[in-house]
């Protein structure tokens, strides 16, 4: 049903690498600029995911982002690699069987703040 989501960033290139590095173990990668002032990420052919320099609004809102991972080795390189960038870690990569049993999760914090979680629902 979703097409594409963007958010606002703050310090777009400290976000811009901060998605480089995290999106990368999960199959995503730059698909798309829009100039200076947006990149579009996904896994081929379209962008799915989107930053942008902050325009507009004031203060700060947090929003939580899931990304799919196809496998729970790719939650723990998303981890390390988002604590690479000097992420702050909300929660290592674990079992949330409240979710559900095969809920598998790493949740960070970007560079605007914002939860941002690598998750598999599939068995090990």
């Amino acid at each position: 049903m979703i097409a594409h989501v963007s958010i606002q960033c703050s310090d777009f290139l400290a976000s811009a690498a901060f998605y480089d590095a995290v999106l990368a173990p999960l199959g995503g990668s730059r698909l798309m600029t829009d100039g200076a002032d947006a990149i579009g990420y996904g896994i081929p052919p379209n962008p799915d995911f989107w930053i942008g320099k902050q325009l507009n609004g004031d203060g700060f809102r947090e929003t939580h982002i899931a990304f799919g991972a196809p496998d729970r080795a790719a939650v723990r390189s998303f981890y390390a690699a988002a604590i690479g960038t000097g992420a702050e870690s909300l929660h290592e990569p674990q079992l949330w069987p409240r979710y559900h049993p095969n809920y598998y999760g790493a949740f960070v914090r970007d560079p605007d703040g914002n939860n941002v979680e690598a998750v598999c629902h599939t068995p090990e």
